[in-house]
């Protein structure tokens, strides 16, 4: 069933707020590369090691364990993270050891959690 959804009942635009605002919006390229972060966070799998990266550095053998896929999916996966500079990594030996790029990824991890268990 769809949600009933309020719409104006009057053709009444502002314009003096529309133009306002429009000069402060960014590029449509901004927006697209946005929208792509935002992709990486829509995969509940990718989310899984986020979460798991962001209570610190794991090795990708950690997070097969921890996610219960196999090492060549994490490395997709990771991957994916890598490209949208979400995670690093750091090699020590045979070993990498990946974690979360830097505290933006902690603080966009924390804000979307604190605003799912609002009001519950």
């Amino acid at each position: 069933m769809v949600e009933y959804v309020p719409v104006c009942e009057a053709e009444e635009h502002h314009t003096s707020a529309t133009k306002a605002i429009a000069s402060t919006l960014p590029s449509d390229h901004f927006f697209m590369d946005l929208a792509d972060c935002f992709k990486v966070f829509g995969d509940p799998t990718r989310l899984k090691i986020l979460l798991a990266l962001d209570q610190g550095e794991l090795c990708v053998c950690d997070l097969v364990d921890l996610i219960g896929m196999t090492k060549s999916a994490i490395s997709h996966q990771l991957s994916s993270l890598r490209a949208a500079r979400l995670v690093k990594y750091r090699r020590e030996g045979k070993n990498v050891f990946y974690s979360l790029d830097d505290d933006h990824v902690h603080r966009i991890i924390a804000c979307a959690a604190q605003h799912l268990n609002e009001n519950k």
